[in-house]
């Protein structure tokens, strides 16, 4: 009887250790802002769909610092922030080569730290009644419990693109 149950705590760990292992890795994330959506892809496959919010004016591309934008384009999800201020972060490349040669030009500060992030800790809303609105400055943000799932599924290094 003991033997019995060895091998079946044995065969559950190994069925654990492998749906860990089995899950498939992000190797692109997508946003499109007209949709107020995140998906993270894999190998052109959509493996899950998060509701965002975004900046105050999240329609056209970041131009500066405070427009309320949330940027388009290509970029990398470069590092994560285990203790933002938004509960946990994920940074975004921006400002690339092409925003900062259009600030250059238009003698504007394109501005930066654009994040994929959680919850404002200083809301009275719900999670989901905050998901209604676009109250960021430009971040992309999701529900702490859809950031924990990104926050394992995304590794730094992942491509990021965000789409009108």
């Amino acid at each position: 009887m003991v033997k019995r149950i060895q091998l079946l705590l044995i065969a559950a760990l190994s069925f654990c250790s492998f749906s860990l292992l089995a899950q498939p890795q992000v190797d692109l994330v997508v946003v499109k802002k007209s949709l107020s959506q995140l998906r993270l892809m894999s190998h052109g496959k959509i493996l899950h769909e998060y509701h965002i919010a975004m900046g105050d004016m999240p329609r056209g591309h970041k131009l500066k610092e405070g427009d309320q934008r949330t940027p388009e384009g290509r970029y990398i999800l470069d590092y994560k922030k285990p203790n933002s201020s938004y509960y946990r972060a994920i940074h975004i490349s921006y400002p690339n080569d092409e925003d900062l040669f259009r600030a250059k030009a238009l003698g504007i500060n394109p501005g930066g730290q654009i994040m994929i992030h959680g919850q404002n800790p200083h809301t009275d809303l719900t999670p989901e009644e905050a998901q209604q609105y676009n109250w960021t400055n430009g971040c992309i943000a999701v529900t702490n419990k859809d950031m924990d799932e990104i926050w394992k599924l995304v590794e730094p290094g992942t491509p990021i693109e965000i789409w009108p």
